[in-house]
């Protein structure tokens, strides 16, 4: 059973390719929203419709090729899938869906044959320049089959030095010819759901970041390909007080069990994990060359509660998930905002025995790239940093944004600005003030039993913008309850409205693509079969319905029957809502 953000991924895949015949989509999913679950929705979905399909998915190391297939499995008990890849000792291309790493198959294009769809897991490890294995790849299989299509699935949708990965690679000579100009791969970003309304449905943990009383200096190091150099940060690591960082970590995440470093090279994080052994904590280290059984029970030991601390150089950004680590320390710069987004979210899961993780930020990554909820994917990454504010409390110390009036940990308060306050900026480590209280409730819904609905193609008197109106109606003499649809109006409005849309045309049974017109789209739900019960709020003089339910004969009569809001009878309800063979209302 997928969630609703889950259905909308994939109702909103199918809707851009019914509208778009060339091109590839980039989904973007948060770490921790279920890709592999709507991964194997989708191919199941395609596979039982069009039983001739062939999927290629593709992923760079063989953990997150071994843990799709799993999930795959568990999701689709007896799905026909085989995996390739070398580092698996696994050689399997019969099956209709095919799990496979790209340096595996990346020059076996004629063993692969004709593919129909190919999903690419961290696809923004694609080149941007028109190279690399996979557009190599993707360019011999189109070969053999035009048709192709492609999918992205990244929670990250930009390259360090370039930017968004659905733009363009274009390079210019001294005189300002255009010498390079390479189209993308991934031609459009589709973003079923966000970083906060994961957080607020309760699927993921916030992250409360730290000013630490040290920090790493890079002012020194060059660089290289946009990125530090790694041999001139590995100096710079050396004459950090990384002794310092481990006993600040300790005191500020004395009430937290699971701590994870991302350390500067191999030596920094045995170091790191040495320097934690001197003050009896439990800790091991995970490095590149770390044998596979031994990797495994490290992890699971930390997972368990046996080893409080992990260190590793680079190595649990992906295919890592430990939910109950609630403390991450930065130890590792990076100007890559990929590679940031990668560290925090392994402590964005939720956990068994708190409600946060916390966040040591001793590289000034939130300073770099901004909060999690907006990183900048600009191609001049560390360009400058982003403005931020500290509470004045040294026991405290979080991070908050410029227009917090106290701190959203302690409430220890700001002093008033001398000058005009400056314009939001978001720019705690999740990039949303944090209350310090839970939001009041939202006022209890009103309910009502609906028999009929009417659409009609309504134009704004204030806009003079057309839109859908629908109104739910109890009988012949009911005002009814209106509702409408902005479908078709930009930014958040236009994208609330196609997902009420798609919502409602699911439940429905209707097949509403984005290509038909609103009279197209009221003409056809006239067609369809109404809610049986809505549940609404009044807003002043508009009504805002929350939820439609579609429900069966013997539900609904169950419910009907014990509610005594309704003035009417069990029986009247019966006969309005399932009126026997030729009663006519």
């Amino acid at each position: 059973m997928l969630r609703d953000y889950q259905q909308r991924a994939i109702d909103q895949l199918y809707e851009w390719f019914a509208q778009n015949t060339e091109g590839h989509p980039c989904l973007q999913l948060p770490t921790g929203s279920g890709k592999s679950h709507i991964v194997a929705a989708l191919c199941k979905d395609a596979l039982q419709n069009w039983p001739e399909t062939r999927i290629l998915m593709l992923t760079h190391v063989k953990e997150l090729i071994e843990q799709n297939a799993e999930k795959m499995l568990t999701h689709w008990p007896g799905a026909p899938l085989g995996i390739y890849s070398a580092g698996l000792n696994r050689w399997d291309l019969s099956q209709p869906i095919t799990f496979g790493g790209i340096q595996s198959l990346r020059k076996r294009a004629n063993e692969i044959g004709h593919i129909d769809l190919v999903i690419i897991d961290e696809c923004h490890l694609i080149n941007h320049r028109d190279e690399g294995g996979y557009r190599r790849l993707i360019e011999q299989l189109t070969e053999t089959n035009p048709d192709l299509r492609v999918i992205g699935l990244t929670a990250t949708p930009y390259r360090l030095g370039h930017g968004l990965i659905t733009e363009r690679h274009v390079k210019t000579n001294k005189e300002g010819e255009v010498i390079i100009d390479d189209p993308p791969l991934l031609t459009h970003i589709i973003e079923p759901v966000t970083i906060e309304e994961l957080i607020e449905l309760g699927y993921l943990a916030p992250l409360r970041s730290k000013k630490t009383d040290i920090s790493v200096s890079v002012e020194h190091v060059r660089k290289r390909g946009g990125e530090y150099r790694e041999d001139e940060l590995i100096d710079a690591m050396a004459n950090f007080d990384t002794a310092g960082a481990v006993r600040e970590t300790l005191e500020r995440a004395a009430d937290r069990r699971s701590l994870l470093f991302f350390c500067t090279g191999v030596d920094h994080a045995l170091q790191t994990r040495d320097l934690l052994r001197d003050l009896g904590v439990t800790a091991e280290a995970v490095l590149g060359d770390t044998p596979k059984a031994e990797r495994t029970a490290i992890l699971q030991q930390f997972k368990s509660g046996e080893l409080r601390a992990i260190t590793n150089n680079n190595v649990l950004t992906t295919g890592f998930d430990a939910p109950d680590t609630d403390c991450i320390a930065f130890l590792r710069p990076t100007l890559s905002p990929s590679l940031y987004m990668q560290m925090a979210g392994r402590g964005m899961r939720i956990k068994s025995h708190c409600s946060d993780c916390l966040v040591l930020d001793f590289a000034n990554l939130v300073m770099t790239h901004g909060p999690v909820t907006n990183v900048d994917p600009g191609n001049t990454p560390g360009a400058g940093e982003k403005p931020a504010k500290t509470c004045l409390n040294e026991n405290c110390r979080e991070l908050n944004p410029l227009n917090a009036k106290a701190c959203s940990a302690c409430g220890t308060p700001f002093p008033e600005p001398e000058k005009k306050p400056m314009t939001l900026s978001e720019i705690d480590m999740m990039g949303i003030e944090q209350p310090k209280a839970p939001p009041p409730p939202p006022p209890p819904y009103l309910e009502k039993y609906v028999t009929g609905w009417a659409w009609t193609v309504y134009t704004s008197r204030a806009s003079n913008r057309e839109m859908l109106m629908v109104s739910y109606y109890s009988d012949a003499f009911d005002a009814g309850v209106r509702e409408y649809i902005t479908l078709g109006y930009p930014g958040y409005a236009g994208k609330k409205a196609l997902r009420t849309i798609a919502d409602i045309a699911r439940k429905a049974g209707v097949d509403a693509g984005q290509d038909m017109g609103l009279a197209e789209i009221a003409a056809a739900m006239n067609a369809a079969q109404p809610p049986s019960l809505i549940r609404y709020n009044v807003d002043g003089k508009f009504y805002r319905v929350e939820s439609r339910e579609w429900k069966t004969q013997n539900t609904l009569s169950s419910e009907i029957s014990s509610n005594g809001s309704e003035d009417r009878s069990r029986e009247q309800f019966e006969s309005l809502l399932f009126p026997t063979e030729g009663t006519v209302h």
